[in-house]
Formats: structure tokens, C-alpha cells, sequence
């Protein structure tokens, strides 16, 4: 068989496997149009003259953006979650990264079991984790709600993801690398810090900017444990029960535009993640080989 040539187009084809090929094309098309549509249309909305969203279109402008720019309450709520966002993501991922080292590299029996109750808060619905917050801060400690208890509930949250990026990098790390640096005077300390710390450094970043973004995005257990003050989803929130505005499609427009950045930079992160894995793999089975 000549080189170059894959073996599955040497098959013979049905008749029915073009319609075929056609038909699952069409179809994968309507899934993309049923996620995406509404989200297309908020966008558009938000550049419409009307007051009312609503076909036929007519625009474009950028009066919302304005008025949402001009807008007190608002800009004091994305304030709001710009701060929230800034402690949580700090927090969760200085939590989140030293929980990820002794899941990994302790070698205790119960590290699986472990590592299930850390990501756990993944698995729960919002709804559960904001009225427990709710009942423990109240009922239990007697606090008042206020920024920093919204700040916990997002840690509880956000944190598992931290775990689960940092881990996975940490189980895929040669640590000849570690002994290696050790060979040659190198401290524990010194060795994680010139390392072990720049290796993981992108997978730590990734897990930031997911906490970034889902901070940000958090809605239910914001609800649930928040004060006096409005975060940006519970500014929405509150306009939409008195009807949707071109203002509010704005401020969403600007949500999501910030997310797919922050996701589109977490996935730029993994990938350098990645890439300084399998350099350093090269040159360790070169070393190797020599």
C-alpha cells in the first residue's frame, strides 16, 4: 500500500453515505443554532434603536452602551464584581494549588477519596451550596452578609477547579527534574521555586482564569449569601423582572465578550502547559539516550 494513503479511503462507500454525511452536517448545524442563537441575538438586540428588543431591527447604535457606561448603579455593581473576582481568584488559587501537592505527591491510601471530596462543590447544584452558606453564616456563626461572605462562597466554588487543573498538571510532572536540581545543591524550597513553580506556572493560570470567569458569571450562590451590595449578575437579575432592555443586552454583551477572553486566555495557558510538557519530555529521553 503506497505511503501517505488512509487506509478507510479504500473502502467501498454507500450510496446512503453522502445524504448521510449531509444529514449529520444539517443536524450538528440546528444544535449549534439551538446554543447559540439566543446568545446571537442578544448581541444583536444590544445595538438596536428600540427601547423594545424586537424584530425588525432597527439600528445600529451605540446609545445603550452609552447609557449603560452613564449608568451609576451599574458601574458600582461591575465594580463590585471586578473586586469579588480579584480576592476569590487570589484566594482559590493559593488554596487550590497547595491542596493540589499533597493530593498528588503524599502517596496516602486515601488520596482518590481525597481528591473526590475536594472537587465535590463541582458536582452540587448552586442552589444547595448558596442556602448551606446561607444557614451557616446566619444560623450558624450569626454573621451578617456582606462582600467577603459572597467572597467564601465563591471560593467553595471556584477553588475545586484550581484542584483539579493544578493536579493534573503535577501528575503528568517528571520530577527527575526535582532530583536533578537536588544533585546539584539545590534547597526543597529553592527547587520548587526555580522548578517546579515556572513548570505548573501556566496550569496555576488557567485555573486563576476559570475562577476569573466563573466568578464573574456567578449568579445562584450569589444570591444566596450576598449583602446590601449588587454584584453584576444580581444587577441583571433585578432589571429583568421589570422587563429586558437594550441596557441590559449591553451589559451582558460586555459579560460575555470579557468571558470568552478569559476562557480563550485559560485555554492559551493549558496549551503552553502542554507544550513546555513534552519539550522537557524531548529533552529528558535525549539525555537519555546520550
Amino acid at each position: 500500500m503506497a505511503e501517505g494513503i488512509d487506509p478507510l479511503e479504500l473502502m467501498p462507500v454507500s450510496r446512503m453515505a453522502r445524504p448521510l454525511r449531509a444529514l449529520l452536517r444539517g443536524w450538528a448545524g440546528v444544535v449549534l443554532g439551538f446554543l447559540y442563537l439566543p446568545i446571537a441575538f442578544m448581541v444583536l438586540f444590544s445595538f438596536g434603536e428600540s427601547r423594545t428588543p424586537g424584530l425588525p431591527f432597527r439600528g445600529p447604535t451605540l446609545h445603550w452602551y452609552q447609557e449603560m457606561l452613564s449608568n451609576g448603579v451599574l458601574m458600582e455593581a461591575v465594580w463590585t464584581s471586578i473586586q469579588l473576582a480579584a480576592v476569590a481568584t487570589t484566594l482559590s488559587t493559593l488554596i487550590g494549588t497547595m491542596a493540589a501537592f499533597p493530593l498528588v505527591r503524599s502517596g496516602f491510601r486515601s488520596a482518590g477519596a481525597a481528591r473526590i471530596v475536594f472537587t465535590l462543590p463541582i458536582m452540587l447544584p448552586g442552589a444547595l451550596i448558596g442556602i448551606a452558606l446561607l444557614i451557616f453564616f446566619r444560623r450558624a456563626l450569626g454573621v451578617d452578609l456582606s462582600f467577603w461572605t459572597v467572597v467564601m462562597g465563591h471560593i467553595v466554588f471556584t477553588m475545586p477547579f484550581v484542584v483539579l487543573i493544578v493536579s493534573a498538571r503535577l501528575q503528568g510532572f517528571d520530577r527527575n527534574l526535582e532530583w536533578a536540581a537536588a544533585d546539584l545543591g539545590a534547597s526543597p524550597a529553592r527547587a520548587m521555586r526555580h522548578v517546579v513553580l515556572p513548570l505548573i506556572a501556566p496550569a496555576i493560570v488557567a485555573g486563576a482564569l476559570i475562577s476569573v470567569t466563573l466568578s464573574i458569571d456567578e449568579f445562584v450562590i450569589t444570591f444566596f449569601t450576598v449583602g446590601p451590595q449588587s454584584t453584576l449578575p444580581t444587577y441583571i437579575y433585578t432589571q429583568i423582572k421589570f422587563g429586558v432592555t437594550p441596557e441590559v443586552n449591553a451589559v451582558a454583551t460586555v459579560l460575555l465578550l470579557g468571558t470568552v477572553l478569559l476562557l480563550g486566555l485559560a485555554w492559551a495557558a493549558a496549551g503552553q502547559a502542554r507544550r513546555l510538557s513534552r519539550i522537557f519530555g524531548r529533552r529528558r529521553a535525549r539525555e537519555r539516550i546520550g
